[in-house]
C-alpha cells in the first residue's frame, strides 16, 4: 500500500465525495495506479456519542467501540456514493479491491475488535486508528480535514501561524489541536510521520501524493 488517506468526518457529505473523485481521477491519470486506502472519520455520529458520556458518562470501551462503528457507518455511505469505490472489512479484500482497479474505504470496526490496538479512551479517534492501520500497511499517512494543519496556537486567534514540519514530541506539548491527542505519541512509538492537510482543497491532497509543493503541515516521529 502506498497511502492511507484518513477523511476528516468534518468533511462528509460533499467534501469528502469531491475529494474521493480528485482521488479517483488522479488514479485513472497514471499508467501505474496509486495504492491508496481510504479511512473516514466518525464526524457528527462520533461527536454525538461525546455529548452524550458528558452527561451520561458511559464506559470507556463503550464509547471507543461506538465512536469506531461511526467510522463504518461514514465510510458505508461514502463508499456507496462514490462510483470505483469499495467498502471493505479486511486488509486482504482491500487489495484484492485495489488489484481489480477500485479503490477500498476501510471499515474498522471488525479489525479493531480483534486486534484491539489503542486505548479505550477520548484521547484516541480515528486518526491514531487510520496511523495503526498504516504502520500494518507500511504506508505513507494523510489526514485531511477541515483545517489547513497544526498552527503556532488556536487559529480562530489572530496571529496563529500554520506550522510546516513539527516533531511528535513537540506536539506533545500543544495539548488539543487539528489531531487526536494520541497521535504524537504513537508516531513516535511507530517512528513514523504524517501529513495533516485541508481535504476542503482536493489540489493540497493530491499534490502531496504526487510530491508537488502543498500547503499541509508535517508531523515526524522519527
Amino acid at each position: 500500500m502506498d497511502w492511507v488517506i484518513k477523511l476528516g468526518g468534518s468533511l462528509f457529505p460533499e467534501r469528502a465525495i469531491k475529494l474521493c473523485e480528485a482521488v479517483k481521477d488522479l488514479n485513472n491519470s497514471n499508467q501505474i495506479p496509486i495504492k491508496i486506502l481510504i479511512i473516514c472519520g466518525g464526524g457528527i455520529f462520533a461527536n454525538k456519542i461525546r455529548d452524550y458520556d458528558k452527561n451520561l458518562q458511559f464506559s470507556n470501551t463503550a464509547n471507543h467501540k461506538s465512536a469506531i462503528l461511526c467510522m463504518d457507518i461514514i465510510g458505508t455511505l461514502l463508499a456507496d456514493k462514490v462510483e470505483g469505490f469499495e467498502a471493505v472489512k479486511s486488509i486482504e479484500k482491500a487489495e484484492s479491491v485495489i488489484d481489480h482497479g477500485s479503490i477500498p474505504v476501510f471499515i474498522p470496526s471488525d479489525i479493531m475488535e480483534y486486534q484491539d490496538p489503542l486505548e479505550h479512551s477520548w484521547r484516541v479517534s480515528s486518526d491514531s486508528i487510520a496511523l495503526y492501520l498504516s504502520d500494518l500497511l507500511k504506508a505513507k499517512l494523510l489526514i485531511a480535514t477541515d483545517v489547513d494543519g497544526i498552527y503556532t496556537h488556536d487559529p480562530s486567534q489572530d496571529g496563529a501561524k500554520l506550522i510546516k514540519i513539527i516533531g511528535a514530541k513537540k506536539l506533545l506539548n500543544f495539548g488539543e489541536t487539528s489531531v487526536d491527542e494520541f497521535l504524537p505519541e504513537l508516531l513516535i512509538r511507530y517512528k513514523s510521520n504524517c501529513y495533516v492537510v485541508n481535504g476542503k482543497y482536493p489540489d493540497r491532497v493530491i499534490s502531496i501524493i504526487e510530491g508537488r509543493s502543498s500547503k499541509y503541515t508535517l508531523i515526524g516521529g522519527n
